[in-house]
């Protein structure tokens, strides 16, 4: 099913195959974890200049690592802290041009330099986050933030998140 992501014309033309992707995906598979493991690596084979594409999941008042493609990250999240936190409290994406200046910036990898993160949200309550890191500063552009933001709420809304628990 993996499309050639560099025969795009364009970006949209990029996020365009990657929902298209993601929701064959989930047609074939709902259920939350493969879903989320399928659309980060969709995420790493779409975008250049990643270094981190993944997702963490709320549980227990916190976020929590879920899937994700790249280096072992930060296992917990406190809501207080980090583009992650800000993204889950203020239930708003966060696009970060330098992590290094951004306050309370959580180095799970000290080569990452610019960040976004979507957060997750059905009926109003936050699921999780997609969270993606790049080595290259002021990565992450409107098209992107866009088309990350399309891709959180097919995420949302579309996969079987009833009964899920990652933590009782």
């Amino acid at each position: 099913m993996p499309s050639d992501f560099s025969a795009a014309s364009n970006q949209k033309e990029v996020y365009r195959l990657l929902l298209a992707q993601m929701e064959g995906l989930l047609e074939e598979e709902p259920h939350v974890l493969p879903a989320l493991c399928n659309a980060s690596a969709l995420v790493m084979a779409a975008l250049p200049q990643l270094n981190w594409s993944g997702f963490y999941l709320m549980a227990q008042g916190q976020l929590v690592l879920g899937p994700f493609q790249g280096k072992p990250a930060c296992i917990h999240i406190p809501l207080d802290r980090g583009v992650c936190g800000a993204a889950a409290r203020e239930k708003q994406t966060q696009r970060v041009a330098d992590v290094h200046l951004f306050p309370g910036h959580i180095a799970c990898d000290s080569a990452s330099r610019s960040e976004l993160v979507v957060p997750l949200v059905r009926q109003g309550q936050v699921l999780g986050v997609l969270d993606l890191d790049s080595p290259i500063p002021n990565r992450f552009s409107e098209e992107d933030q866009e088309g990350l933001e399309a891709l959180g709420t097919l995420l949302a809304e579309k996969c079987l998140w009833d009964g899920f628990r990652y933590f009782e």
